[in-house]
Formats: C-alpha cells, sequence, structure tokens
C-alpha cells in the first residue's frame, strides 16, 4: 500500500490536525503506532488525528485492525504496542496502562459490553462513579436511557443484548469521558433495538463527546459520522468526510465490500 492512497478530508471537513499558524495541537491524535498479539503483526504504523467533538468511523472489513486500534488506543494488555505515539489534549497515553488511560478520560464500550453479572443496573452504573472523576449523573444518564429507568433494580447479566449495550455505554459516560470507543455497538442487535442504539449514540454526538466508533454496518456509522478512516491489512487506507464515502461507490466496493 502506498501512500498515494490516502485521501485527505475535503475543504471545511475537520481534520484535528494542528497546522497553520496560532492553531493548537489535535485533541486526539496516534502516531505510527505499531502492535501485536504475541508475534502477530496487527497495527502497522497508524497514524491519525481527532478534532475534538469530532465523531469518526474506523471502518475496513474483517481482519483490517479495526478492533485491535481501539484497544491500543485504550491501553489494553492486547495487542502490545510495541512503538509509536498516542496523545489525549497533549497528554502521553502510549505511557500509560488500561486503567490510567481510562482515568485520563480514554472509555472503550467493546463488543462484548462487559456489564457487571451480579449486580443491579444501578449497582453498574453507582460502580463506575464511584472514583474521580466522574461524569454524568444518574438523573442526566436516565433521562437519555430511558430504558434503563425501567430495569434499574434488574441484574444486568439478565437484560437482552439491547439492554446491555445501553448499559455499556451509560457506564463509560458516568465517567469523565474525554474520549468514546465504541466497538460494534450494533452487532447482534434486533433492527428495532438498532434504530434505539442510534438514537442515543446521535445524543452523545449532540452532548460534543469525542467518538470513534468501529461498526461493520459502515453505512450506518457514516451516517452518523463526521469522518471516516478505512483500514486494510493494519494500515491506512483512506481519511476524509464520512460523506465522501457515502457517495463514492468505488471506495467502498473496494475496501468495505459495499
Amino acid at each position: 500500500m502506498t501512500t498515494a492512497n490516502i485521501k485527505e478530508p475535503a475543504d471545511g471537513q475537520q481534520s484535528g490536525s494542528a497546522t497553520g499558524a496560532g492553531q493548537s495541537e489535535p485533541f486526539f491524535s496516534c502516531r505510527d503506532i505499531h502492535a501485536y498479539y504475541g508475534e502477530s503483526y496487527i497495527v502497522q504504523g497508524i497514524s491519525f488525528d481527532v478534532a475534538e467533538r469530532e465523531i469518526v468511523a474506523l471502518l475496513g472489513r474483517n481482519g483490517a485492525g479495526k478492533t485491535s486500534t481501539l484497544r491500543t488506543i485504550a491501553r489494553t494488555e492486547e495487542p502490545m504496542l510495541k512503538a509509536g505515539e498516542i496523545y489525549l489534549r497533549g497528554e502521553a497515553i502510549h505511557e500509560l496502562g488500561t486503567y490510567q488511560a481510562a482515568r485520563t478520560g480514554i472509555q472503550l464500550v467493546p463488543e462484548d459490553r462487559r456489564v457487571i453479572p451480579g449486580l443491579t443496573v444501578e449497582e453498574n452504573l453507582l460502580l463506575a462513579r464511584i472514583a474521580e472523576p466522574v461524569g454524568w449523573s444518574l438523573d442526566r444518564i436516565y433521562r437519555h436511557f430511558p430504558r434503563l429507568v425501567e430495569r434499574r433494580s434488574q441484574e444486568a447479566s439478565t437484560l437482552s443484548g439491547g439492554e446491555q449495550q445501553m448499559l455499556a455505554v451509560a457506564r463509560a459516560l458516568a465517567r469523565d469521558i474525554k474520549l468514546l470507543l465504541l466497538d460494534e455497538p450494533y452487532e447482534g442487535l434486533a433492527p428495532v433495538i438498532v434504530y434505539e442504539i442510534e438514537q442515543i449514540l446521535q445524543e452523545v454526538k449532540e452532548a460534543g463527546i469525542t467518538t470513534i466508533i468501529v461498526e461493520q454496518n459502515a453505512i450506518a456509522a457514516l451516517k452518523l459520522a463526521d469522518s471516516a478512516i478505512i483500514l486494510d491489512s493494519g494500515e491506512v487506507a483512506f481519511r476524509g468526510s464520512a460523506q465522501e464515502v457515502l457517495d463514492n461507490e468505488d471506495l467502498r466496493h473496494e475496501y468495505l465490500a459495499l
């Protein structure tokens, strides 16, 4: 792959790049990151910036390295970051562990949701708020997630898949969130539940929370996003506006099989 394939955002599209006199550093950036699962080289020199309040759809075929990139940004134990730098508001994240990165405001909602079994919905939310700094209040969460109000006394592990997804997002918002990382939020959900999750993510967008979303339902992700990054074999193949991907059938066919 050559850098000639990488496209820049169209005029007027937020890129998050710190260029031009007087501009500050990007809100979030990763610089030439390389990450491995054991000996398997998965994330192969990825670089991009994200502007504050921007929603980025991180797309690609299965095995392109999307989830691995999110996990690397969140500083999970696997994949292991071997080289490169990650910054949030100028703070070096690549030197931190998972818990420390979360304390800076990076919140990953993984595909398997990971609600805490044995605890009710409300206990899950309270536990997320137990350590400073905290984010949304319970009242605010319940205003945005009315279904969780109905389930507040129900054990979290007995919720439907869609309800667990709502709870997982709500738990992230209960923290002092600066960057939300969503991994396959629509995975395995019925269309009516996907619609509910889409409405919640639209509210997250309107709240101005900077977000990177990985989603196999690329069209749904692009309709939510401001910009798009397409990965191919662990590398960036495209960076531009979400609308450009929606409008470019050849691009979608080449990299997304759409």
